[in-house]
């Protein structure tokens, strides 16, 4: 490959160049010298621009998970879209396959994806930080899942009647319904936990009103 000019490099490249062979040969193939070789350049001009090989595998990450979100259907009530949302973050996660790319709730493309969650719980009566909190319950009990799943194997025999109850394993059949599960007993707790705290609140308030007239 001929060598470009390094001044000529910049950070969406090398990102670009990253993913490519991330997705080739995986995570382990990654690293500021093969990116160099691949981009016809010296390693140094990829620490300027991007950091270290931590900076790069965040980067990867960013690029990975940015615009996973799926759009919210009109009149969607925030558990239907929860579920959506937690199901295409899932698929994501599980492309990525990578547990360094994916274990760090704190990336900034996690951060974004969660918006319009909070936003449709926003929209359905959440106070703002019920709002937060759920979504991170839901993002992290995602997160969590790909990673348990990600090392899971197959049972060697018969798949019993309830799915995940073969304490030899799991296949992916059983592993798509455990998920929605995982994710409707969530959404559930966290509509009760919500109307509960909604009533305790109108309860307080009568009695605020109440001890008012007195």
């Amino acid at each position: 490959m001929s060598r470009q000019p390094d001044f000529d490099l910049d950070a969406d490249e090398i990102i670009t160049a990253a993913v490519g062979i991330f997705r080739e040969s995986g995570l382990d193939a990654v690293s500021m010298r093969s990116v160099a070789t691949r981009l016809g350049v010296s390693p140094v001009p990829l620490y300027s621009r991007i950091g270290n090989k931590d900076a790069l595998i965040d980067a990867i990450a960013d690029r990975l998970f940015a615009n996973l979100t799926p759009p919210r259907v009109r009149d969607e009530t925030w558990g239907s879209y929860a579920t959506r949302w937690a199901g295409e973050l899932r698929s994501q996660l599980v492309a990525a396959r990578e547990s360094r790319l994916i274990l760090s709730p704190g990336r900034e493309a996690f951060v974004e994806v969660s918006r319009p969650l909070v936003e449709a719980m926003r929209h359905d009566g959440f106070r703002a930080d019920a709002a937060v909190q759920a979504c991170r319950l839901l993002m992290w009990a995602t997160i969590g899942f790909v990673a348990v799943e990600s090392g899971a194997r197959p049972p060697r025999r018969p798949r019993p009647v309830r799915p995940g109850g073969d304490a030899g394993g799991v296949d992916t059949t059983e592993a798509d319904t455990l998920f929605n599960i995982h994710i409707r007993h969530l959404t559930d707790g966290i509509a009760r936990d919500v109307a509960a705290e909604s009533s305790a609140s109108v309860a307080d308030g009568d009695e605020d009103h109440q001890a008012a007239r007195q």
